[in-house]
């Protein structure tokens, strides 16, 4: 039985008005057809500028999937996706839409059998409108780069389908290091090489040429409303900290797939205003912030609010993870918006699960000591294989060079069935019972 829990949150309160730039986009995303605009499905990196200035409707498969679970509407297609033959251990992000691609597709041939005929999944499947074309731009996940295949498969093989390869970064060179290294001088190039090919396939699917000019103003937004966003996170250093991992995990749409625009700009500036105001007025994101810890892994989608409570309601303040932190154009001068291919090819090899196992460990254990972390909480993510697999590395790496303890729950990103509660919460206390004691050895 799940524990129940207070809320001591005082998350930003600009998050409200987010929430609202997501509905918006997402309504537009299932009115393209009555506005007579292609709808692209796509997989992985953030194309999404390059999509915006080829004129195109835009679905991002993980985004999609995270909204339903974030809504507890995620089973109707999880059961479709069951019936069709995708098994539980699958990738539930890659299951969810795949289940979404077989509602859609019997949605359009008047299908109506089994569970996938339920009038809830009916309705679900027709706000999603069916894909002109694929496009997967999928990094360090074998998973991900078949999706789009399989969705391929599900449409017939009669939508046209484009795929970006981003190879790995070994990191297992003499001059290998975080951007920096022949590995990753070449494989940007290669990368770039795609980008260039994408368009190119674009221009043959829209019938017209790209707008490099819409293309150059859409990275000038997202390079600003990047630098905005990191700013604003270092601010979280601060102790106590003004804002968590939680208010960072509710700004991933918009810097992740919203449209480039001068209203993202604007957002992530009130994001950083209200988080200097808080700074200023000594408030902090946490009541009572005793604990700091890392939170490392991807969100557990149907529990983001029940976890931010959870753990502020035993004084800890999550500040920082390997998830929000280490993805979504999180380099901005890596940015040219007036020559922007490369930077966005590099931006696209720094997926989070994209990197050999000493550089993620060398970017976790540098933000934990520059947060003052006391503690790593490890998301076992029960079908993300490429997230959890360095994860053990990491924890005794944490403990060996900082003298941070972690703990290991498991959950999922999309299926609320694999999380345990009592499992967080036994953990958590015993963690956190650990840290008093050093504490008090420490002062004596």
């Amino acid at each position: 039985m799940s524990t129940a829990v207070t809320d001591k949150t005082n998350r930003l309160s600009v998050t409200a008005a987010g929430g609202k730039m997501i509905a918006d986009y997402w309504d537009g995303v299932f009115n393209a057809r009555e506005r007579g605009d292609q709808v692209v499905w796509y997989n992985g990196q953030a194309l999404n500028p390059i999509f915006q200035a080829a004129g195109l409707v835009w679905c991002h498969g993980e985004a999609f999937s995270a909204r339903l679970a974030a809504q507890h509407l995620e089973k109707p297609a999880q059961l479709a996706g069951e019936e069709y033959g995708y098994v539980g251990e699958l990738c539930s992000y890659a299951r969810t839409h795949l289940g979404c691609a077989v509602l859609t597709q019997q949605n359009r041939q008047g299908e109506s059998t089994g569970v996938v005929g339920m009038p809830d999944q009916q309705e679900l499947a027709s706000k999603l409108p069916a894909p002109d074309f694929f496009v997967n731009a999928y990094s360090g996940c074998s998973t991900g780069q078949q999706w789009d295949d399989i969705s391929f498969r599900v449409f017939g093989k009669e939508v046209p389908i484009f795929n970006v390869s981003l190879p790995f970064l070994w990191g297992n060179k003499p001059d290998s290091g975080y951007l920096v290294g022949e590995e990753w001088e070449q494989t940007s190039e290669h990368v770039a090489d795609q980008l260039h090919k994408l368009i190119a396939f674009l221009e043959s699917m829209t019938g017209r040429p790209f707008d490099w000019d819409a293309l150059r103003q859409n990275m000038a937004y997202i390079k600003r409303a990047s630098e905005l966003r990191r700013e604003a996170m270092a601010l979280c250093k601060l102790a106590p900290t003004p804002a968590t991992f939680w208010d960072w995990i509710a700004s991933i749409a918009h810097i992740n797939f919203l449209p480039a625009s001068q209203d993202l700009v604007d957002y992530f500036a009130a994001v950083k205003a209200e988080i200097e105001q808080r700074v200023a007025a000594g408030i902090s994101g946490v009541h009572n912030e005793r604990y700091r810890v890392y939170f490392d892994g991807i969100m557990n989608w149907n529990k983001l609010g029940w976890l931010a409570r959870k753990f502020a309601d035993h004084d800890v303040a999550v500040i920082a993870g390997r998830y929000t932190h280490h993805a979504f154009w999180q380099e901005p001068h890596l940015i040219d918006p007036e020559n922007p291919i490369k930077g966005m090819a590099q931006h696209y090899l720094l997926c989070p699960t994209n990197h050999g196992t000493k550089t993620i460990q060398d970017l976790v254990l540098r933000d934990c000591a520059e947060y003052g972390v006391d503690g790593v909480v490890f998301h076992s993510t029960r079908t993300c294989r490429a997230f959890t697999n360095p994860q053990r590395l990491i924890a005794k790496a944490a403990q060996r060079d900082l003298g941070i303890p972690s703990i290991f729950f498991q959950g999922d990103v999309a299926d609320a069935s694999f999380y345990k509660d009592d499992i967080l919460e036994s953990q958590l206390v015993a963690m956190l019972e650990g840290i008093d004691v050093r504490r008090s050895q420490a002062a004596g």
